[in-house]
């Protein structure tokens, strides 16, 4: 599993999802090696620490990522205006320059390091990679089981796996930008130029609007190669293949809807009653607010929900966090709300919805017919057409005469 899990990591890199960091990595491509390896070693061991305790649901813990990701926006920030200004970095890095004159040699090179871990750890800090097949699954293992040994270690393969695939792309362009040095006068204007970028990437994500440039991407075709690597690695194949296949288009009652109680809290409405759902096509969505892949999603549910309402389709959604600021419910509702988001919508902090239909992933899709039974499911993006025809024909059997 631990080789699943670095694979997967690898596999970032061509996902949308790790485009808004990558500014910020790629700024320190003209340092040494030594501080571009502290830079990613310090960003794979802060998403493993934070999404280790993303499970856990204790306040300080939801706030302290929350303010975490604040504060790393700020060190950003000063980062990009230390490389569009030379004076600016001066000013900044003073404090550390006057320690280190205090200090003997190699101390000094030691604050050196210490800036190189902390752009790792702000860039550990807002990296959230989408949760394909999987992270997902390690996520899920994490979210039933609480925080552990097993799981860090897992996310920290993940994080190690994506620290080596950008910084073999990091080395790959250092070794072009040398190449390039004796023929145009290019330090400069490429620090100032790498200074912007920063400044940009972290504007689009203090405003959310990183959301709205990736909404047009998908990461289909990557989930596709997990799923080809959960599948075919040995000793997982037996009970991962189960776990994240794409859907089941079997016209079978897989069993009783699971059960809807136990979210923290029910946004739109109250809790859906058995009565009210008695005779009814139900629709349940698993989403987060801040998973790209769900984010792709929605419009087709939200359109689905418009359109077959009045022939007897209800949807629910439940939203179950990822990260630690997803449990904060004044951002789910506000979410909710931009979003455009009309049907109820269970707040899972507790993952007990999840429980209930042992979900594994974001964004899952279940049906349920009429007579209350799952009839189909779907996991990840795509096969819209599939899942709308596979609405139509519970609707249709809805309304066809008891025989």
């Amino acid at each position: 599993m631990y080789l699943i899990a670095f694979l997967g990591g690898l596999l970032t890199v061509l996902s949308p999802c790790i485009l808004p960091v990558v500014p910020f990595l790629f700024a320190g491509a003209n340092r040494r090696r030594s501080s571009i390896l502290l830079t990613l070693g310090g960003m794979a061991l802060t998403f493993a620490l934070i999404s280790s305790l993303a499970v856990v649901s204790s306040e300080w813990v939801i706030q302290a990522s929350n303010t975490g990701r604040q504060v790393a926006l700020l060190v950003m920030i000063a980062f990009a205006l230390a490389l569009i200004s030379a004076r600016i970095g001066d000013w900044l890095t003073r404090p550390l320059v006057l320690l280190g004159n205090r200090l003997d040699a190699d101390n000094r090179k030691t604050a050196g390091s210490t800036g190189s871990i902390l752009l790792g750890v702000a860039t550990g800090l807002l990296w959230a990679p989408c949760a394909g097949p999987i992270l997902g699954v390690i996520l899920t293992g994490a979210m039933l089981q609480g925080a552990n040994a097993h799981t860090s270690l897992l996310l920290l393969a993940y994080g190690a796996g994506s620290a080596l695939a950008l910084g073999t792309l990091i080395f790959a362009g250092r070794g072009l930008v040398n190449r390039l040095k004796p023929s145009i006068p290019f330090t400069g204007w490429f620090r100032r130029g790498a200074g912007v970028a920063v400044l940009a990437a972290a504007a689009v994500i203090a405003t959310g609007a990183d959301k709205t440039l990736l909404a047009g991407s998908s990461s289909e075709g990557v989930a596709s190669v997990e799923n080809s690597v959960l599948e075919n690695v040995p000793k997982v194949v037996d009970y991962l293949v189960s776990k994240v296949r794409a859907d089941s288009m079997q016209n079978d009652s897989k069993g009783a809807m699971p059960s809807l109680s136990g979210a923290v809290q029910w946004l739109n409405s109250p809790e859906p009653s058995a009565e009210s759902l008695r005779g009814k096509v139900v629709l349940v969505d698993f989403w987060t607010y801040d998973c790209i892949n769900c984010q792709h999603t929605l419009p087709y549910v939200k359109d689905w929900a418009q359109k077959y309402q009045k022939d007897g389709l209800v949807v629910i959604g439940v939203h179950t966090p990822e990260y630690g600021y997803e449990r904060i419910i004044d951002n789910v509702k506000a979410q909710v709300r931009k979003l455009g988001i009309t049907y109820p919508v269970a707040i899972d902090n507790d993952y007990a919805i999840w429980r209930h239909f042992d979900n594994q992933y974001w964004p899952a899709h279940y049906l349920i017919d009429a007579k209350g039974q799952v009839r189909y499911s779907h996991f990840g993006e795509g096969r819209y057409e599939a899942q709308e025809q596979m609405i139509r024909q519970l609707l249709e059997e809805a309304k066809a005469p008891a025989a």
